[in-house]
């Protein structure tokens, strides 16, 4: 097989990509942007349906990326030095997926050369959510899913 620039998340580690690489590395699935709850006894992370009220849950993408971080208190922006923010990431997410020696996904747009494969394989949470906006906060564990801790590992 023949490496190309194309497949640069093969032959690089995640410290190694640039910006414009480690950008390209979110499948656009929003699962990120689910709030989560962590037993503080075994430390399992459960995902809930409720996303983030900055997910726009149709295309699954931040409303407002560049100002996420000030807008939302607890998002929490993933770098390649801090490993230990990806345990409660998905097992499908790409970030956890390389940091983990692991190929992508053939439903990933740097795979499959299509952006909306994501949301054909039922990866993405499109049509799947709730918006924070509209849940009392602490009724929280009412909302927690399987469809996606069925994949964490």
């Amino acid at each position: 097989m023949v490496v190309t620039e194309d497949s640069f998340w093969k032959i690089k580690n995640l410290s190694d990509m640039n910006q414009t690489e480690w950008e390209s590395l979110c499948d656009g699935c929003g699962r990120c942007c689910l709030h989560k709850l962590e037993d503080i006894d075994s430390g399992e992370i459960y995902y809930t349906n409720v996303a983030c009220r900055l997910l726009d849950t149709t295309i699954c993408k931040c409303t407002d990326y560049g100002k996420r971080m000030q807008m939302v208190s607890d998002c929490i922006q993933l770098n390649a030095n801090d490993r230990d923010n990806f345990k409660w990431l998905p097992g499908s997410c790409a970030y956890r997926r390389i940091a983990e020696g692991k190929n992508l996904q053939w439903w990933h747009p740097l795979v499959s050369g299509d952006p909306d494969t994501v949301h054909q394989a039922g990866i993405s949470v499109r049509g799947k959510t709730v918006s924070e906006t509209q849940i009392d906060e602490s009724r929280m564990e009412d909302h927690v899913i399987t469809w996606i801790t069925a994949d964490i590992g």
